[in-house]
């Protein structure tokens, strides 16, 4: 974060001092980061003390104080220097950023944050700064990922770890910018409408990317163009002088080009595409490899990553590169250079016994099952023939749709002659996952239910053969990760 006093922050964010003196408050900087995790917070820090389910923030302000932290951001006095911010700090506009079901002290400690992080952005785009917002039903992490990796051969790079897409994580990274700061990266996520109208609030993009609108947190929404609107949001956000980066393969996508005074760039395999992807092919473990076609200039690309669906999120980090004056030769080393970062996405790891684990436990939604199965399909098929394994658990919160779409993914599993379906679950979206891969197929043992992850990895444990591929795939909620991670852990042991 740029320096700031206590005094400073107290006034942008329209809180009392507690526990320090307005001399003493003017006197200290913060010249670390905002935290708030008190076993991570630093000398000079700021400390976001947030009331939580299992914990409350204010009980370990003393320790972030003794840690170091500059000053304690507090709904109430905590004993050390602080910075207060009653409950009706946090106007009715603010809330609209909150995703989730906070009491008042933590939206008003949540709409602080956001006030600091909204001044702090405004003075660095004054500066210079480039900031790109991303957004979109699937493929918003690993594209994150990419357009960060395109952007650092250009300058100095922040992006978000991980999903920090919401109300937290969102301000959270854009405190992590400086005055050396050349892009910063933000990913933005929504479970209603308006909150990513608030989030780009926060920090307005020059550069804008919209991926897709699928059926991720449809029961939330209620239909796939309430979602549209929602993503639209981010493109309204733009300012004529910005760009607006749409994939023209997805139609909700491209119609939001009407809906921003920003330059449009079209990406995608159309023909109206500004930047294209010709002539693709995956290897053996479904990493694609295509042409890149683009205004400035063609290249061949050979992308890290993998499955199909990774082209598109190579051409939208690729057109973000243009716009920041990468050529399509830095483009392509770029790309190729940049594997998987954020863990639980599509990690593919191979055992001394020929298994393949491919770990994409992280999140699922009807789009991302599809793609992460035909990557599957493509690794079990390449070469020499392989057994395959989807491992597979609950999609969630897509409401009214949960059945009909759980069964779809049992389906697909059978049309892409996927050998063995382990549905890990016993709720009814999961009955219907293996009724429909069983109706589909007529499958018998081929589709298997369990009733939990250890379960699972008892099945697999029990009839994996060296050579199979493995795909565990599943709402975090799920806790999925930690089943592939036992795969692999079995290896090194």
């Amino acid at each position: 974060m740029i320096a700031l006093s206590v005094a400073q922050i107290a006034e942008i964010v329209g809180g009392e001092l507690a526990d320090i003196t307005p001399e003493e408050a003017d006197a200290r900087i913060v010249t670390g980061t905002v935290e708030f995790d008190s076993r991570a917070v630093g000398p000079g820090g700021l400390f976001l003390a947030l009331p939580g389910a299992r914990s409350d923030g204010h009980d370990f302000a003393k320790a972030a104080a003794e840690a170091g932290a500059a000053a304690v951001l507090a709904a109430r006095p905590v004993g050390v220097p602080a910075i207060v911010v009653p409950p009706t700090a946090a106007s009715d506009a603010e809330a609209g950023v909150l995703e989730h079901d906070v009491d008042g002290s933590g939206a008003a400690v949540l709409a602080a944050l956001a006030r600091l992080a909204k001044a702090v952005a405004a003075e660095l785009v004054a500066g210079g700064l480039t900031i790109i917002g991303l957004t979109g039903s699937s493929g918003k992490t690993s594209t994150k990922d990419l357009i960060a990796a395109v952007l650092r051969p250009l300058g100095e790079v922040v992006a978000p770890p991980g999903s920090f897409n919401n109300e937290l994580g969102h301000p959270w990274t854009v405190l992590r910018a400086t005055e050396d700061t050349d892009y910063l990266v933000l990913e933005m996520s929504a479970r209603h409408p308006g909150n990513i109208a608030a989030l780009a609030d926060i920090a307005p993009p020059s550069i804008a990317v919209v991926l897709n609108v699928g059926t991720a947190h449809l029961g939330e929404f209620g239909s796939r163009e309430v979602i549209a609107a929602t993503k639209g949001e981010l493109v309204e956000a733009v300012s004529a002088s910005g760009v607006a980066i749409l994939n023209a393969d997805d139609p909700l996508v491209a119609a939001m080009a009407d809906r921003t005074a920003a330059r449009v760039v079209r990406v995608g395999r159309s023909e109206t595409a500004d930047v294209r992807a010709l002539d693709i092919e995956l290897d053996d473990l479904a990493r694609p490899r295509f042409t890149l076609i683009a205004t400035s200039g063609c290249a061949e690309v050979q992308l890290a990553v993998h499955g199909e669906h990774q082209v598109g999120n190579a051409l939208s980090a690729a057109a973000v590169a243009f716009e920041c004056g990468a050529t399509p030769e830095q483009v392509a080393a770029a790309l190729a250079a940049a594997g998987p970062v954020s863990r639980h996405r599509m990690e593919v790891h191979t055992r001394s016994d020929g298994v393949t684990v491919v770990n994409d436990a992280y999140n699922a939604n009807p789009d991302s099952m599809k793609a992460g199965l035909q990557a599957l399909a493509v690794m079990a098929r390449s070469g020499e023939p392989r057994r395959s394994w989807a491992v597979l658990g609950e999609m969630a919160e897509l409401g009214e749709e949960s059945i009909t779409e759980h069964d779809r993914v049992g389906r697909l599993a059978v049309r892409l002659d996927i050998s063995r379906l382990v549905v890990v679950g016993t709720g009814r979206p999961m009955s219907a996952m293996h009724h429909g891969a069983v109706m589909e197929g007529s499958w018998g043992s081929e589709s298997t239910v369990v009733a939990d992850a250890d379960a699972a990895l008892a099945v697999l444990r029990a009839e994996l053969r060296p050579g199979d591929v493995v795909l565990v795939k599943a709402s975090n909620s799920a806790g999925l990760g930690s089943l592939a991670e036992a795969l692999l852990d079995e290896d090194a042991s």
